[in-house]
């Protein structure tokens, strides 16, 4: 808690009372996900070898929890507040569905990675290494991508008005929640109380994010940012790239990583998981041995899982929760693809990865 505490208190000093908030939204981000358990690859993964739809639906309620508060602040503050709107793109889509594949081989997506890294889950520190270098590579090619040809943005408040998108979104995640209520067995159908409590805890958390921060909750940006730091500090010079020559990315780049808005609340949810490792009775197991070849699999899954996410406009947190509930059919389209990309990744992983698994299947040391 004094770790916390003298963060908290040395990003107000450095970098004012807005980033010192951040960071506490970001810690809460990390009690809650750790704390309650609450994840968005794990849910995936349990609804189709388990038939357990208890997380799945816990996502579906903190993101129409979300939209019911962001959708209206967007359409009041039009030009203060941005929602995670992105275009439909193929580059997108096919990204989105590589990235699935790659976060269950590394038991994690973006947040999931940062908060089981933050646990001390040595696979998560691993796969964030290449999380953090896929990330910034993507963006290089970013253009590229783009060129393959997308789609005019598109939201469903432009198409619906605010009420109506807002209704259609409620509609659209209620199908989806009937989709996997028919897929789990009984018992495994409503989510337990903490779930409810997580959800309701990430809806808010999410809320205050937009509001503070004045764009929805994000993981992969901040992440691309570290690595460019990390090789402008080596020496190379990045404003010859299209990316980061920007104007806007150029400033972050010259900044330092607590006056970026993403990056305050990545930091926050590792730190937040930490606390959480640190005060349970009785940590999590720990992952069993894994050979040369399997660490670097590991690597090379976090690699494309950064790299695919710059290249899909996000991972399950940017593109799919505040897409989604900002009203941007690309998180829908997002959802789509990465899902059916799961299922690849949920079958690649003990191919990769045989050493990690259980007798009964699962994985020692948990996934987000």
């Amino acid at each position: 808690m004094l770790l916390a505490l003298a963060a908290v208190f040395l990003t107000f000093a450095t970098a004012g009372p807005r980033a010192a908030l951040l960071l506490l939204v970001g810690l809460g981000f990390g009690l809650t996900l750790e704390g309650l358990r609450f994840g968005f690859a794990g849910p995936w993964r349990t609804l189709v070898t388990e038939r357990d739809a208890r997380g799945l639906l816990a996502q579906f309620l903190a993101i129409g929890l979300t939209a019911c508060v962001a959708m209206p602040l967007l359409a009041s503050f039009p030009t203060e507040l941005n929602g995670a709107h992105a275009p439909i793109g193929l580059a997108m889509i096919v990204a989105a569905f590589v990235f699935g594949a790659a976060m269950q081989v590394v038991m994690g997506c973006g947040s999931g990675t940062l908060v089981n890294a933050g646990s001390g889950n040595a696979i998560a520190l691993v796969a964030l290494l290449g999380f953090v270098a896929g990330s910034f590579l993507g963006t290089l090619h970013l253009g590229w991508w783009s060129s393959l040809g997308v789609l005019p943005l598109l939201t469903l408040q432009g198409l619906f008005g605010t009420a109506g998108g807002l209704v259609a979104t409620l509609l659209g995640l209620g199908v989806l929640a009937a989709l996997a209520l028919g897929r789990a067995v009984p018992g495994k159908r409503l989510p337990q109380g903490r779930l409810w409590l997580a959800a309701l805890l990430v809806a808010l958390l999410a809320s205050l994010n937009l509001v503070i921060a004045g764009q929805s909750w994000g993981v992969v940006y901040g992440l691309g940012l570290w690595g460019a730091k990390l090789v402008s500090a080596a020496g190379a010079d990045l404003s010859g790239t299209a990316f980061w020559g920007s104007a806007a990315h150029a400033e972050r780049l010259s900044q330092s990583l607590l006056t970026d808005v993403t990056s305050l609340t990545n930091i926050g949810l590792i730190l937040g998981a930490f606390l959480v490792m640190r005060w349970r009775e009785k940590p999590d197991p720990q992952v069993a041995p894994l050979s040369a070849r399997s660490w670097l699999v590991v690597l090379l899954a976090g690699l494309v899982l950064g790299y695919s996410a710059r290249v899909a406009l996000g991972c399950n947190v940017g593109a799919f929760f505040s897409g989604v509930s900002t009203g941007s059919l690309h998180g829908w389209a997002w959802f789509v693809a990465a899902f059916a990309g799961s299922l690849l990744g949920i079958r690649l992983r003990p191919r990769l990865l045989l050493p990690l698994l259980s007798p009964s299947g699962s994985a020692a040391g948990g996934g987000r």
